[in-house]
Order: structure tokens, then sequence, then C-alpha cells
């Protein structure tokens, strides 16, 4: 009977996780074809912007997803604010992050405009290394706007409400397209900027996103329980800064982690040619596509758990932490089997390129593998957030994917001490043997973390009660 109720709870909970994640996943998937749609549109410009592109958005989704996960400590905060009904204290912590919002965009606008150093790394022709700096200074104007729009984001699905979110991403996303052309290949009077091109019609997506989401919540009834307007200027607040850094920047730094195991690759692969770098700028943006299912599904989890967490119901946090792990897991392994048998369509869907066909398709077979493994680290460290907790999640992170991942595959895939090894453990395949590796021993250290976070904090709660 006990097993059977605990069975019944892990469905229903995975029901609520499912309603919750789908229009998370929608608008996911819709910022995610941003990128799709720049590589297959640049693709079919040059394979020099194509590279370019490849090295350039490497550089900036480092630093976006850095700030951007700094931002993410938002999502607990106010998910455990509206688990216990402190409605009016929700609007007073939008403030405070929109204060951290600018300060980091002063930060990432900074890094934008002298991308050098990072350059450096790729050691790229002049001709790509032009490219990638104009693009990266476009995008510069596009982060404020992507910062802000994160705040609305991060507001909406903390309190359950993430449709609004996606109907933005998804119209965001329809502009896009047409932009996109019109900038990349030229017209109406305008120079064909190739990848740089993307940059621009980026910046446009971005503030029109950005300035509908102020809009909204400054028009709509359903937001004034949150005090978001007409409450008065709020200065920022040392306490809730550093409180906000506390969080936010343990998980900045996991997201800067991540990103990096997977754009150094990129940096370093350039230098095996760009025929190379282009084979697997294919598969990392595919890969990506498919990380945006776990991704919803973690999301939705640890918005739940916060909320459970903020009533009080700990036993019910444990539970929805389970049963969001679980179901990642499971949708993650079908979605790789799939993607395997369906490979060959899916690259050539990418680019007529032969050689960059040959390089691309044994890189398939790491997405198809890593999928479990990625499924259960990133719900997992979700669900380590909505408790509040990042720091130790964080040093996993770092050890497993810079020490494991992105070092083993510099060994293999360039192998610079010349050691004797088979040839399908050198160039691109190196670097994703090596990354998968990583992320499999960090989801089975996480999922341990977790079990001990969970007991202190039900222990915790108990002694209040």
């Amino acid at each position: 009977m006990v097993q059977g109720r605990s069975t019944s709870g892990l469905r229903q909970h995975g029901r609520k996780i499912a309603l919750l994640a789908w229009p998370i996943l929608l608008g996911q998937l819709a910022v995610i074809a941003n990128g799709v749609i720049d590589t297959a549109m640049t693709a079919r410009f040059s394979s020099t912007d194509l590279a370019a592109l490849a090295v350039g958005s490497s550089i900036y989704i480092s630093i976006f997803v850095g700030l951007n996960g700094v931002l993410h400590a938002l999502s607990p905060v106010i998910g455990q604010l509206f688990g216990a009904k402190r409605f009016t204290e929700i609007g007073w912590e939008v403030k405070q992050g929109s204060w951290l919002a600018a300060f980091l965009t002063i930060i990432g606008s900074f890094i934008l405009l002298f991308p050098q150093p990072l350059l450096a790394l790729a050691n790229t022709s002049p001709e790509i290394q032009e490219k990638v700096t104009l693009y990266l200074h476009t995008l510069m104007l596009a982060l404020p706007a992507s910062l802000g729009f994160r705040i609305y984001a991060s507001l909406n699905t903390a309190i359950s409400r993430p449709k609004m979110v996606m109907a933005i991403q998804i119209g965001a996303l329809a502009l896009k397209i047409p932009l996109n052309s019109l900038f990349i290949f030229g017209g109406l009077g305008l120079p064909a900027f190739g990848g740089p091109g993307c940059a621009i019609a980026t910046a446009i997506t971005a503030w029109l996103s950005f300035l509908l989401s102020l809009a909204l919540m400054r028009s709509l009834s359903s937001y004034r329980t949150f005090a978001l307007f007409g409450s008065g200027f709020v200065k920022p607040s040392w306490q809730a800064q550093r409180a906000l850094l506390k969080l936010g920047i343990p998980i900045g730094l996991s997201y800067l982690i991540e990103v990096t195991a997977y754009t150094f690759m990129a940096l370093f692969i350039a230098r095996l040619g760009d025929t190379a770098v282009a084979g697997h700028q294919i598969t990392a943006n595919f890969g990506t596509v498919l990380y945006m299912l776990p991704l919803s599904i973690a999301s939705a989890t640890a918005v739940l758990v916060a909320q459970a967490i903020g009533a009080h119901q700990m036993k019910a946090a444990r539970q929805i932490g389970y049963a969001g792990i679980s179901l990642a897991a499971v949708l993650s392994v079908a979605s790789g089997l799939v993607i395997w048998h369906a490979r060959e369509w899916i690259v050539r869907a990418y680019t007529p390129d032969p050689e960059v066909i040959r390089v691309a398709l044994p890189l398939f077979l790491f997405i198809a593998f890593y999928q479990l493994f990625d499924a259960i680290q990133v719900t997992t460290a979700f669900v380590l957030r909505a408790y509040k907790v990042a720091i130790i999640p964080t040093l996993m992170y770092a050890l497993a994917l810079w020490g494991i991942g992105l070092g083993g595959g510099y060994i293999l895939g360039l192998n610079p001490f010349q050691l004797s090894m088979p040839g399908f453990l050198q160039g691109p395949a190196g670097f994703w043997i090596a990354n998968s590796t990583s992320l499999a021993l960090v989801g089975l250290g996480l999922v341990q973390y977790l079990r001990t976070v969970q007991n202190k904090a039900e222990a915790k709660a108990a002694m209040k009660d």
C-alpha cells in the first residue's frame, strides 16, 4: 500500500510538472530556434561566416548565460514567497533584481566591447575575427533588453504563469526569420552583413520583447497583487543584493561552466579548421535543442518544489523533485533513440556541404548517448536551487565539466602530447567523449547530494514545528 501511494504521488506530481513544463518548453524551443535559424541561414551564405558565427555565438552565449544565470536567483526567491502567500514582497524582489540586471549589463557590455582575449583562444583568421568582433559589438546593444526580459520570465515562471512568456518568445521567433533574411543576405537597400546580420536581428527582437513585457506588467490587473508599479522608487538594498548574489553567482557560474564546456570546445576545435568547427557547430546546436526538453522539466520542477518549500510542505517538495528527475530521464532516453535513427536527415537539413556532413554525422552518437545523464544533472541541479543550494553543485560542475570534460577533451581531441591513441578518440569526437563522461559523473554526484540537502531541510522544518 505504501509503495502504491508513493507511485501514485509521483504520477500526480509528474502530471503537474508536465502541465507547467509544456509552455516553458515551447518558449525555450522558440529561443533556441533563433540559434538554429542563425546557423542554417548563415550556412547558406558562406562557410566562413558559419565559422565566425560558431566562434561569436560561443563567446556571447558564455557571457549571456553566465549573467542570465545570476538573475535566475530570483526564481526560487519568488517561488518561495509565492508559496508562502507573501505577495507584496515579490514586487520588491523584482525591483532589486532589476538593479542587479543593470549592474550585470555593465560587466557584460565591457567584455563584449573588448573580446580580443577570448578571440585569441580560437586562433582564427583575421577575416573571421573581424566578423566575430562586429557580431559581438552588435549583441552588446541587445544585452540590457535580454537581461530585462529574463526578470519578467523569472517572475512569470515562479508564479506558475509561463504562457505569456511563451507567447512573446514565439512572436519574437516569427519576427526573427524575415529580419535574419534581410540582414544576412541584404535587401531593401541594405548590404549583406552575413553572420553579423544575425546579431542585428537579435538586438531588434530583444528590445521589442522587453518593451512588451514592461507594458504587460504595467497594464494587466493580474500583476497588481505584487506591487510592481505604483509602490514608489526603491533603492538598491545591499542586503537584498547580497542575498541574490549569494545564490545567483554560483548559479551563474554553474551555467557558465556548463556552457563553456561546449563553447570552449568550439574555440579549440576551430584550430582544426573551418570544416571541423562547422560540423561541431551543427551537432552542438541540435544538442542544445534537445536539451530544452529536460531543461523545461527542470524549470517546472524547481518552481513547484520552491512553492512547496514556501508553504512548509517538505515531504511534497521531496516527491515533486524525484518526480521531475524521473520524468526528464525517461523522456530524454526516448528522444535520444529517435535522434540517433534520424541523424542523417537532421544533418542534411542543416547543410548541403558533404565535408561538413561527414564531420557532423559521427558526433550524433554522443548526442544520443548523453541525453540520460544530461537530463538527470540539470533537473537535480534545479531542484537544489529551489532549496537555495548552489555552491556545492557549482564546484561539482567545475571539477567534472571543466576538469574531465574540457581538459580531457583537449588531451584527446587535439592530442598535444602526441599520445598513441585510436583515430576515433581524436578530433571533435575526443571532445564529445570526454564531455559525455563528465556529464555522467556530475549527474550521479548531484543526485547523492540532493538526498543530503532534503534530509537536512526536512529535519530543520521538523524542529520548527
